[in-house]
């Protein structure tokens, strides 16, 4: 083998090696942002059931404010 074959070879065994590496380095990526998605899904789920929550509550309020003036109309205190 010439000397060009050789350095040629040595070239493609180097990028062969980059190549694996990049590979690696991908599958970490995707690994991590899986977690991230994941991450921002629960964020997402736990803000859902927050708001769920503060539209039960405002529920509630109105229908105590319904009953109190019922109350007031009843005992005719109402203006």
């Amino acid at each position: 083998m010439s000397n060009v074959e050789n350095l040629i070879l040595e070239h493609l065994r180097a990028i062969r090696s980059d190549i694996g590496l990049l590979r690696d380095d991908s599958r970490e990526i995707k690994s991590r942002l899986t977690s991230v998605e994941q991450g921002m899904s629960m964020l997402r789920k736990d803000s859902a059931v927050q708001y769920s929550d503060i539209v039960d509550t405002h529920g509630r309020y109105d229908r105590l404010v319904e009953r109190i003036e019922l109350i007031e109309k009843r005992i005719e205190i109402a203006e």
